[in-house]
């Protein structure tokens, strides 16, 4: 009799706490491996500072723009300007936080990349904080690891993994055709000067994701590019000329790109002479970089001009 009712009481027990556990929320950390270590990060997090445009892109295309409250002060392309309204507070620039106003915002979570990277122990202190910096060496794979860190933190990873097959499908198309269009060199222009950029660049993603091979292959590598003049355009005579306009994508007044490559030299280029001049969308380029919306934008623009003649 007494064992009998040790097991009723032990019955009951189980389902009070199943009972129990089914009522109440269940609050789960979950631990995130990123490009500056590993973070410990509310499972959902409900309030999230950004620091980088491609997250404010990736989030946007995951429909999770909803749980951003706090972004920096920076010029925006068409597809993210939603975030330059007053409901999403400006919480410095790329570069330099407001650590005062993000600790006033009491966020559950802050995303930084890029130029906020060497923010981040600064930044850890005030809220767990994750680094989705994309590297030159695995450029796509770390597009492909951010967006699916973004669908598991925020319980969309169906949605996630949709994107990344789009993206993938996108890339290929691209890849398809550059197979057959010769060889490409992409430059920067600021202020009046020219440089060059090669594969293993920060922009070597002309290169290895959409598949255009290098008119040049011992530029050096570094973040500011290697400087070149027109002489060297005209020597190296790439069959397509990719130009980025930086002064374009920060808002700065200066002398246009097309103003700047409008060179007796230039215009002796297999490019120049082909119509292969292609000015990329300057915000995409040296702005967000690594964002789904502005990677299937340049995949179109690509497409475009490998295709329409």
């Amino acid at each position: 009799m007494l064992t009998r009712r040790k097991t009723l009481f032990a019955a009951a027990l189980l389902t009070m706490a199943s009972t129990l556990s089914f009522l109440t929320p269940a609050f789960a950390n979950m631990t995130i491996k990123h490009s500056s270590g590993e973070t410990i990060v509310p499972d959902n997090p409900k309030k999230v500072v950004v620091f980088d445009l491609a997250t404010l892109d990736n989030l946007s295309r995951l429909g999770l723009s909803n749980k951003v409250i706090g972004v920096p002060q920076s010029p925006l392309p068409n597809y993210l300007t939603q975030y330059s309204a007053d409901q999403y507070v400006k919480v410095g620039s790329l570069f330099e936080p407001n650590y005062e106003t993000i600790a006033e915002l009491q966020p559950d979570l802050i995303i930084i990349a890029g130029r906020s990277q060497p923010k981040f122990q600064e930044l850890s202190k005030i809220a767990p904080t994750i680094d989705l910096t994309v590297s030159n060496d695995s450029y796509l794979g770390d597009v492909d690891r951010n967006v699916t860190i973004l669908g598991q933190l925020f319980g969309e990873p169906e949605k996630a993994k949709a994107e990344i097959s789009a993206l993938n499908d996108s890339l290929a198309a691209v890849r398809k055709l550059a197979a057959n269009e010769g060889t490409g060199l992409i430059i920067l222009t600021t202020g009046g000067k020219i440089s060059a950029y090669g594969p293993g660049s920060r922009f070597g993603l002309l290169h290895s994701g959409f598949g255009v091979k290098p008119a040049a292959t011992n530029l050096v590598v570094s973040k500011h590019g290697e400087m070149i003049s027109p002489e060297y355009i005209l020597e190296t005579n790439p069959d397509w000329l990719f130009v980025i306009d930086r002064d374009a994508a920060i808002g700065r007044a200066g002398e246009a790109a097309a103003a700047i490559l409008d060179n007796a030299l230039v215009e002796k280029s297999k490019a120049s002479i082909e119509k292969h001049i292609v000015y990329l969308d300057p915000q995409n380029w040296y702005l967000v970089g690594g964002g789904l919306s502005g990677l299937h934008e340049t995949a179109d623009q690509l497409i475009k001009a490998f295709t329409v003649k």
